[in-house]
């Protein structure tokens, strides 16, 4: 498949890394496995250190650490390996854009059920290996709910593989959750394979709107959302600032996406406009594919930041589901304070809330190092997805280290004993 080209705004990787990894390293771009075999095992054996890079979207999602010896860039890993129709599976190469995958399964009515951000220049190899999600999870899950099987290159050259290329194949622990989400620090992904959904047939979004004040009735009527019989795909909150800027709305907005049959939208558009409370404003957006796209795409990344003036960051906070509604009345507490600009979603149904912040340097650490105290005052966790490098050894990027960290690290030295692949790139340094 053709590679999409960047948009004119976005930076180069190189461009991007000299801003947010601090590279001094060569770039070596494998298009086999055999060469990422060679390469991994050469730098193993002599104790040399490689930093993996694929569509370069999350260049400035954790790490500390600027002297590899080597970048193993995956792009040039892509394509299409199997599709499976009827089993609903496809098996793909990690340096793939999720753009391609779906277009590529679109024209057999399937789907990968992920929506992550930036869907044109994030790889699936990238998605996979920081597990990332957006605001459709409340029902399709994150890339971990996916993953059916991978092909893993450890340190030392030994391929291994996780899973299988069927749905239920796995007896006993599934490997394949050991791999999401590391970060590319147990080993090196060099193939996927999924399980797919059939395209809806019907696809709505309604969006509910209410006075900054008045966000409890939201609150109210996600709960009886979810004691009633309808399915919303996501169940996704914005503040007024974000609000404002995508639709003009003063307000918080919910976003309640439904995607099913023809009939039961119907029914479950119908029940929404029947059950929501007086105060709240109910809108239909016609273009749901083309408000998700915006949404997946608003906030920035290590591609499409170029600002040299103000500093950016993106935050990923971690709570209980209706914690989401604390969590968004002090983004907007903060936003109202004027030090800073504060733009954030979060999900009534998951518990994920995404935070963007624009300002002054200082004033953008205070803020990420405040959302971290205060989601953690709710036993949840805030992580630092996008900063300048130059900003990140002045934060915890990950929180604080979990009680089962020693885990962890465990496993990371029984994997990669010599700290080859990703040093510092995880959680507590690993």
């Amino acid at each position: 498949m053709d590679k999409p080209l960047l948009d004119r705004h976005t930076l180069s990787i190189e461009e991007s890394a000299a801003k947010f990894s601090n590279w001094n390293a060569n770039v070596f771009s494998p298009t086999s496995e055999e060469e990422v075999i060679k390469t991994v095992r050469a730098a193993n054996e002599k104790g040399q250190k490689i930093t993996l890079v694929s569509g370069g979207t999350k260049l400035g999602y954790g790490g500390v650490k600027s002297n590899y010896d080597l970048t193993l860039s995956l792009r040039e890993l892509s394509g299409i390996v199997e599709h499976t129709v009827g089993d609903m599976t496809v098996t793909v190469k990690p340096g793939t854009s999720m753009k391609e995958l779906q277009d590529y399964l679109r024209k057999h009515d399937q789907m990968v059920a992920l929506d992550p951000s930036w869907p044109a220049q994030a790889t699936i190899g990238g998605v996979v290996a920081s597990n990332d999600s957006g605001p459709k999870r409340l029902k399709y899950g994150s890339a971990r709910d996916h993953v059916i099987g991978m092909r893993i290159v450890y340190p030392n050259g030994k391929i291994i593989r996780t899973g299988g290329k069927v749905v239920k194949n796995v007896a006993g622990y599934d490997m394949n959750k050991l791999f999401v989400g590391s970060m590319g620090t147990l080993g090196v992904i060099t193939e996927i394979t999924l399980k797919l959904r059939p395209l809806p047939k019907c696809e709505n979004l309604i969006m509910l709107t209410v006075r900054e004040e008045a966000l409890d009735d939201l609150l109210v009527f996600k709960k009886r959302i979810q004691d009633s019989m309808i399915e919303p795909v996501s169940l996704e909150i914005l503040s007024p600032a974000l609000s404002k800027r995508l639709f003009n709305e003063d307000g918080y907005s919910l976003l309640l996406a439904l995607e099913d049959v023809e009939k039961s939208v119907a029914f479950q558009k119908r029940w929404v406009k029947e059950n929501k409370p007086a105060g709240v404003v109910m809108s239909i957006i016609s273009e749901a594919r083309e408000m998700w796209n915006t949404i997946s795409n608003f906030h920035p990344n290590s591609l499409s930041d170029r600002d040299h003036t103000t500093t950016r960051s993106v935050m990923k906070i971690g709570t209980k589901n209706l914690d989401v509604f604390s969590i968004l009345s002090e983004t907007t507490r903060i936003q109202h304070e004027g030090r800073i600009s504060v733009e954030a979603h979060g999900g009534a149904g998951h518990g994920i809330t995404t935070v963007s912040l624009k300002g002054d340097a200082e004033a953008v650490i205070e803020t990420i190092q405040h959302l971290q105290t205060y989601a953690m005052s709710m036993k949840g966790y805030g992580i630092v997805k996008h900063l300048p490098f130059s900003l990140r050894h002045r934060v915890n990027v990950w929180g604080d280290k979990p009680s089962y960290f020693k885990l962890f690290e465990g496993i990371k030295q029984s994997n990669d004993p010599k700290n080859t692949l990703n040093e510092k790139r995880y959680i507590g340094g690993l």
